[in-house]
C-alpha cells in the first residue's frame, strides 16, 4: 500500500486509528536513536530515512534521483513493516537482532530479507527499534553499501 503522501506529517495523519500510535512510536524511536546525518522524508509511499544526496551524490541504484534508502516504515495492508537495509547486508547485524528480538517480544520474528512484519500492535518492541536504528552511520552504510550492494 503506497501512500500519495508528500510529508512524513501527512503519512501520519493518513494511518488509520488502529496504526497510527504504533507507527508515531516506531517514527519517535527511529527519529531519536538514528545517528546524525540520515534525514527522514517520503520514498516509495512510506516514511523513509536515508542518506540524503548532500552526503551520497549518486543517490541509490536502480533510482539514482533518489536518497539512498536506509530504513523506510510502512502501514501495510495486514500489518507494519520495517524496512532495514543494514539487516540485508550486514550477517552479523541480523544475528544480533534475532537474538534480541526473542528478549524483547514474545512473538516469533516475522522477517523476510530485509522486512519486518509487525502484525500486532501490543508487541513491537519499540525500545528494539531505537537501538537497532543506532547501530549504522551514514558512513558506515555508505561504505557497506558500495562494497555489499551496488557491487
Amino acid at each position: 500500500m503506497q501512500s500519495s503522501a508528500q510529508t512524513p506529517e501527512e503519512y501520519l495523519h493518513s494511518l488509520p486509528a488502529e496504526r497510527k500510535e504504533a507507527v508515531i512510536r516506531i517514527r519517535t524511536e527511529l527519529l531519536n536513536n538514528l545517528p546524525e546525518g540520515f534525514e527522514e522524508g517520503i520514498n516509495y509511499g512510506m516514511l523513509s530515512y536515508h542518506v540524503p544526496h548532500s552526503l551520497y551524490p549518486s543517490g541509490y541504484h536502480a533510482a539514482p534521483e533518489k536518497p539512498l534508502p536506509f530504513i523506510n516504515l510502512a502501514n501495510q495492508k495486514n500489518f507494519i513493516a520495517l524496512y532495514h537495509m543494514g539487516l540485508y547486508s550486514d550477517p552479523k547485524l541480523l544475528q544480533w537482532f534475532k537474538e534480541e528480538f526473542v528478549e524483547h517480544s514474545s512473538k516469533e520474528l516475522d522477517m523476510g530479507k530485509s522486512c519486518i512484519r509487525f502484525k500486532s500492535m501490543k508487541d513491537i518492541p519499540f525500545e528494539l527499534i531505537g537501538e537497532l536504528a543506532s547501530k549504522i552511520t551514514p558512513k558506515e552504510w555508505m561504505d557497506t553499501y558500495n562494497k555489499v550492494i551496488k557491487r
